[in-house]
């Protein structure tokens, strides 16, 4: 009896052990498998989700699969050169001259040459020596029309807004282009105290929204332009026709990004969606539009004022050029923004489908103000996925005097292509408005960073230049580059894009690659003339 009453006890404690020690883990496990089974309920009630009713909790997995997608492709199974918008090899390149770490790879090219696409330059035997001792190579903006010509830099930060980044991010732009010696496009949201801070010279950029010099009902203001444009700052005026992300659509401001301090700025409500409309109310044809040039000059007293555009209908870039020669009144620069161009917010069809890429375009912006003996006076400035010396040179090649990089600066800056530009959830405090994200980017770091990726990008380019005999980008012409068009084929830009005879197209005998587009542009209307059904079966007939 006393054997059993030990064994007993024995095996009550045991018990009352093994519970005590289990019991945590039992608990554990309920606030596990509790939510989970309320988690599944829910899943196989609910009508919204097919999958999930049909497969209650392990469906969820796609979605988090997808989540997870972009991530996992670009730091694990993305290769150096097929990622997108931008691939590897140019983000590492990016990085390592924005940090100032070394940027030269061994063993040889990972591009493949034997693709169609491929391009190169043809060097010289007789290579430029003592590259060092030349000067950064700069141009000057401003035709005859023009009082205060600009000295710039041919590679410079494009247009990005007070809005679309943050103010750390703008401050650090503004000041390593203070650093650098070269120019800091303000974007269409206005120039904001930022833009100010460190005294960087500013093209300022007026969009369809004339935000920073406008009405309360929208309309273009004079006297708040004036103000503005004659700051010591302010070095050239780019009026927004339109950007290669979105072109036709108009710029998108979400209201999550729309702050007090922003909205004042550009003198609209705060915290609301502000949509800048697709076309300007100051000018309705190519002739009111040179008008406005004239007056944006006089207002700035004298600066170079110039327009930025994606190129849609080439008979309505040809009217521009007419309305140039009828009205005796020019832009100094035009800025051809291509296809690929980059935004932080735009309709997937206007991204991939709208606008012509900037290789076209430029050739085309290049050509046309040769055939009308324009180019002379007027500097082109190329603008779209600019990342590399390399780039800089194939634009130059085919008529750009100058470019504008935006995600290459931002990935200068210290962007790591998270793809959430749109939701206010940038997670370097690049692109959003929320302080405890801004407050991550540190300025002076990161304005470092801008001056040196733009000062080693140029002597890249330097470089290259050099290597084809040449002492400065204006000597490059397109029979510079090579591409090849077909396994077996290569070919000269020049022979892809070939040139016009200066003035050709003020001339009675107009080459036929530009006739539909003499005949259906006009200086008083944007609208092409097209010709009326009745022609247009004729002509198919014939």
């Amino acid at each position: 009896m006393r054997t059993q009453f030990v064994v007993s006890s024995i095996f009550a404690l045991f018990a009352v052990a093994l519970t005590y020690l289990i019991w945590p883990a039992i608990i554990w496990a309920l606030l596990l498998i509790i939510p989970l089974i309320l988690v599944g309920s829910y899943d196989m009630l609910q009508h919204k989700h097919a999958l999930w009713r049909t497969f209650p909790l392990i469906g969820r997995g796609r979605w988090f699969m997808e989540f997870a997608r972009p991530f996992l492709r670009q730091y694990f199974f993305e290769s150096e050169t097929d990622g997108v918008p931008i691939n590897r090899m140019f983000r590492s390149l990016i990085y390592q001259r924005a940090k100032g770490s070394r940027d030269t790879i061994p063993y040889g090219t990972k591009v493949d040459t034997q693709r169609v696409g491929y391009e190169w330059i043809g060097h010289s035997m007789a290579a430029i020596n003592n590259l060092h001792e030349r000067a950064e190579p700069r141009i000057s903006i401003g035709g005859p029309q023009c009082r205060k010509p600009y000295d710039a830099s041919i590679l410079n930060i494009s247009a990005m807004s007070f809005g679309a980044l943050s103010s750390n991010a703008i401050r650090a732009l503004n000041r390593g282009a203070k650093k650098g010696n070269f120019s800091h496009n303000t974007g269409e949201g206005s120039v904001s105290p930022h833009h100010l801070a460190h005294g960087g010279d500013l093209v300022w950029q007026i969009g369809t929204g004339y935000f920073g010099c406008r009405h309360p009902d929208g309309r273009f203001n004079a006297e708040m332009f004036a103000a503005m444009a004659c700051k010591d700052n302010v070095k050239m005026i780019e009026i927004k026709l339109s950007q290669g992300a979105k072109p036709g659509h108009g710029g998108i401001l979400p209201a999550a990004k729309n702050t007090i301090e922003i909205a004042q700025i550009r003198n609209v409500k705060a915290a609301t969606q502000v949509d800048s409309p697709p076309c300007h109310s100051a000018f309705s044809t190519p002739m009111e539009m040179m008008a406005f040039i004239h007056e944006l000059r006089t207002l700035s007293m004298g600066k170079p004022i110039g327009f930025k555009l994606s190129v849609g209908r080439k008979s309505e870039f040809f009217a521009l050029c007419k309305a140039m020669i009828a009205s005796k009144i020019q832009p100094d620069f035009i800025t051809v923004d291509g296809g690929e161009g980059g935004t932080g917010a735009a309709p997937l069809e206007f991204s991939n489908s709208v606008g012509m890429p900037l290789r076209e375009a430029l050739s085309f912006v290049c050509d046309t103000l040769i055939g009308f003996d324009l180019k002379k006076d007027i500097k082109v400035i190329a603008s779209a996925k600019v990342f590399s010396g390399f780039h800089l040179v194939k634009n130059f090649a085919l008529g750009a005097d100058a470019c504008n990089s935006a995600r290459g600066m931002m990935v200068a800056l210290g962007c790591v292509q998270s793809l959430v530009c749109n939701s206010n959830e940038c997670p370097v405090g690049i692109a959003t408005q929320n302080p405890s994200l801004v407050k991550g980017l540190v300025e002076g770091d990161k304005a470092e960073r801008i001056a040196r990726f733009q000062q080693s990008t140029v002597k890249a380019t330097h470089e290259i230049i050099a290597s084809a005999g040449l002492t400065h980008p204006s000597q490059l012409n397109r029979s510079h580059i090579y591409r090849r068009v077909s396994q077996t084929e290569i070919k000269r830009y020049d022979e892809i894009y070939p040139y016009p005879t200066a003035g050709c197209l003020l001339t009675k005998n107009v080459p036929d690659r530009f006739c539909r587009e003499m005949a259906e542009s006009c200086a008083e209307s944007f609208q092409p003339e097209m010709p009326s059904p009745q022609a247009r079966t004729s002509s198919a007939a014939y």
